[in-house]
C-alpha cells in the first residue's frame, strides 16, 4: 500500500495561510494523480483539489478555488497545497492520497476505506476567527 504523509498544518488566524506538504515516492508520483481531500468533525469527506502529476492538471472544490492552489516539485518528489484566505470553515484534517484520475474528485475520497486512513496519514488545519 502506498502511504502518505502530509504535513504543514497548523492554527492559523482567518485571513492566513498556510502551505501543506504531500512527499511521495518517484513511482507513486509518476503513476497516480495526487488529490487532497479533507475532513472536519461531523461532516462527510471533501475532495478539494487534484493533480495530474505528469501534465500538471490541476482541479478544484468550488469551496477553495481560487483561494487554494495545488502543485507539485519534481525535484522533491512533493505535491503541495497553497492555501490562501482561509476561513474558519476551511477547519479539517487535511489528507492527500493517489485517485484513480482527477476526474474523480468528489466522490472517490468518499469511498476510501476508514482503514486507509492510517496509510493516508493527515495534517490538522485549524482557523480562527
Amino acid at each position: 500500500d502506498v502511504q502518505l504523509q502530509a504535513s504543514g498544518g497548523g492554527l492559523v488566524q482567518a485571513g492566513g495561510s498556510l502551505r501543506l506538504s504531500c512527499p511521495a515516492s518517484q513511482a507513486t508520483l509518476d503513476a497516480n494523480f495526487i488529490g487532497w481531500f479533507r475532513q472536519a468533525p461531523g461532516k462527510e469527506r471533501e475532495g478539494i483539489s487534484c493533480i495530474s502529476y505528469n501534465d500538471g492538471s490541476t482541479y478544484y472544490a468550488d469551496s477553495v478555488k481560487g483561494r487554494f492552489t495545488v502543485s507539485s516539485d519534481s525535484a522533491k518528489n512533493t505535491v503541495y497545497l497553497q492555501m490562501n484566505n482561509l476561513r474558519p470553515n476551511d477547519t479539517a484534517v487535511y489528507r492527500c492520497a493517489p485517485y484513480p484520475d482527477c476526474s474523480t474528485l468528489g466522490v472517490f475520497e468518499k469511498h476510501i476505506p476508514d482503514h486507509f486512513l492510517s496509510i493516508y496519514k493527515g495534517t490538522l488545519v485549524t482557523v480562527s476567527s
